[in-house]
């Protein structure tokens, strides 16, 4: 018996070290050159070090995330044990009543599952209230309440939310003194306040402290002590950070220091490093103190006449210029956030000069455009108004690429509308566009780009597959691009791929069939039975991703604007000859994987096919280019009705029927 004793203590132990990773431990005192800190929408880190996560405006959302994700399932089900500690400021400026608060946030994701700017403090949206597969942990400190919704018990208190903003449990904000005394804390002070958020894993008890930092010590007394089982929230590996948004009502929000760690206490905030927020404006003028100026204005109107003259023609001349920059804003655009005022946007790109131009084609011209009040560079585009039809993909774009944050699609930073005006503002892309680095030259000054290696061009490929994948199966809605071609992806600093201009794309419900809509897209893209049905479905989107997947290893247009040859049916033909990889850009000189050619132009394809239901799904296609599923040597291509072809001459198998071999013994070597 107590030989059995050791021998499951032994088998325990050896599971805990196997199974246990190193515990994750880190402290910012204060957010200026922080590392592994990701931030996304409004939120910026200050030139100061605060960590700024919205401003004082109507209708945004910030995000901050320590990069790597944390590992909270140790084994089994078993949560690890985890403690935080973070300084907080949240200030209303002019002194009227501010938005929702902020939340600190454990999630499966970055990227929050329906996250709104108008409502639940970024957390979640209203369709993704309560989902088990949300997997969102939260410690809100909300400044707003929601009577009878969110269990909330009034406007200034701390909660704990588990896949919901229906708080598990919550608190008017405050501290227990050494006394026993609750001494209420105003979270919208303009005072930092300091929070502690303690989870034992093993009792499943989770404390939630919080104090001013005026206050000379922790209070032992902590305001929330709760039983909570986390493990059916938490995945094995969860991001954690912070989120906030403000709606209609508006605050700012700030963090200014972060301690967080697995398996122990966190360490202590040095309170002497704590950077300071920006001063809020001072509130408007009362009636007394205008008439009173009115008056000092009037006196010195009449000492001075030709001043008077002199600010009367500068004052006309200002109003003028004034109203040529005014917005007047539609009833639908209140219902969309990140809006940039036209004269903001003017201004940044220099009143649209020349200068400033990065491009131009059917859909109107991009612009580099500095923001005066961040330095940020963005590139804004300004689409051809073209009536209702322009009006629609600008709506579409916002609707859709506005709510979509994923590494590999081109970020929507804001918009703009103004009169015949349509201005959408995205992430610079230093790099340009794939196109003109397969087939142009340098923007103005006719240089050409240096030549993309192989290498580049499989993790460009990559890329725009992984974001493809993400639009067709892991976003809240279905979305076909419904262009996917050269010009449409864009490159970053680091080369790194971003799909963009979603103005043609359409979205329906998982598990919907897709509605019929007129023929849209690029010739030599288009499959054939959009053509046909006028029905665009993520199968429209593998074509002409396999499309893309040819022009990149031929580094040809689908389409040759001399010539007329089809790209495609020129790479089969070489692939029925048994001489596949030929058609392998003669640029590269040879310098190419010759085993990862094969699969990409096979792979081209498979995917532009005829017939829609032959085609792979772009997750089977991301698995193929990741190497985690070997490509069949002998599956069957159909390119037209009747007319299979078949690259392995023995079976005559389907795409869904094929078992997997060496991707290595593809036919079609030289």
């Amino acid at each position: 018996m107590a030989f059995r004793v050791r021998l499951a203590v032994l088998s325990l132990l050896a599971r805990c070290l196997l199974c246990s990773p190193a515990d994750v431990d880190f402290v910012y005192n204060g957010f200026r050159g922080a590392a592994n800190l990701t931030v996304d929408g409004s939120a910026s880190v200050l030139h100061g070090g605060a960590l700024r996560l919205t401003t004082d405006g109507n209708y945004l959302m910030g995000h901050a995330f320590f990069g790597p994700p944390v590992r909270m399932v140790l084994g089994g089900d078993a949560v690890a044990s985890f403690s935080t500690a973070f300084v907080f400021d949240i200030v209303t400026a002019g002194g009227r009543g501010g938005g929702a608060g902020l939340a600190f946030v454990a999630a499966a994701s970055k990227v929050l599952p329906g996250a709104s700017p108008s409502l639940y403090l970024g957390l979640i949206g209203k369709d993704t209230m309560g989902n088990a597969s949300n997997h969102v942990f939260a410690v809100e400190f909300d400044t707003a309440q929601a009577p009878g919704l969110l269990n909330e018990i009034n406007d200034n208190h701390v909660g704990v939310d588990l896949n919901s903003l229906v708080s598990n449990v919550s608190e008017p904000a405050g501290y227990f003194a050494d006394d026993g005394r609750k001494v209420p804390v105003p979270l919208e002070s303009r005072q930092p306040i300091q929070a502690w958020v303690d989870y034992d894993g093993r009792s499943k008890i989770l404390n939630v402290t919080i104090a001013p930092v005026s206050v000379a010590s922790r209070p032992r007394r902590p305001l929330i002590s709760q039983p909570i089982d986390l493990s059916p929230i938490f995945k094995q590996d969860m991001y954690v950070g912070f989120s906030a948004a403000t709606g209609k009502l508006a605050s700012s929000h700030y963090v200014l220091s972060w301690s967080f760690r697995t398996g122990g206490a966190a360490q202590s905030i040095d309170l002497s490093q704590l950077p300071e927020v920006p001063k809020p404006p001072p509130p408007p003028l009362s009636n007394s103190g205008s008439i009173s100026a009115a008056i000092m204005i009037a006196a010195l109107s009449c000492v001075a006449t030709l001043l008077v003259i002199v600010a009367a023609i500068v004052a006309a001349l200002w109003l003028r210029q004034r109203a040529a920059l005014a917005d007047t804003l539609e009833e639908w655009e209140l219902d969309h956030p990140h809006r940039f005022p036209y004269k903001e946007l003017y201004k940044a790109t220099k009143g649209f000069k020349n200068s400033e131009l990065l491009g131009a084609g059917g859909f109107g011209e991009v612009y580099r455009g500095v923001l005066r009040r961040s330095g940020d560079v963005m590139a804004i585009k300004r689409i051809s108004s073209n009536g209702s039809q322009g009006m629609r993909e600008f709506v579409a774009e916002i609707a859709s690429l506005g709510r979509m944050r994923h590494r590999n699609l081109v970020e929507l930073r804001g918009w703009c509308k103004r009169g015949q005006d349509l201005l959408l503002v995205y992430e610079f892309m230093p790099n340009g566009s794939l196109d003109t680095h397969l087939f142009g030259c340098r923007a103005g000054d006719g240089e050409p780009r240096p030549l993309l290696s192989w290498e580049q061009r499989v993790r460009i490929l990559r890329g725009v597959a992984s974001g493809l994948v993400y639009l067709h199966e892991e976003w809240e809605q279905v979305v076909v691009h419904r262009d996917v071609k050269a010009s449409n992806v864009l490159l970053g600093a680091d080369m790194g791929a971003r799909l963009g201009d979603f103005g043609l794309a359409r979205l329906y419900e998982h598990g919907a069939d897709p509605a019929t809509t007129r023929v849209v897209g690029t010739l030599g893209y288009m499959s054939p039975e959009i053509v046909v049905t006028g029905r665009a479905t993520t199968a429209t989107d593998v074509f002409a991703f396999g499309v893309l997947l040819l022009e990149v290893a031929c580094g040809c247009r689908p389409i040759d604007p001399v010539t007329g040859v089809n790209l495609v049916r020129w790479v089969r033909e070489l692939g029925v000859k048994g001489d596949l990889v030929h058609a392998v850009d003669e640029r590269l000189e040879g310098r190419y994987d010759v085993e990862e050619a094969k699969l990409v132009l096979w792979l081209g394809l498979v995917c532009s096919q005829t017939r829609p239901e032959a085609r792979p799904t772009m997750r089977q296609v991301c698995q193929y280019l990741d190497g985690e599923v070997d490509m069949q040597e002998e599956a069957m291509i159909v390119f037209a009705d009747d007319d299979p072809v078949e690259f392995g001459s023995k079976a005559s198998l389907t795409w869904s029927s094929c078992a997997t071999v060496s991707a290595g013994s593809l036919q079609g070597g030289r």
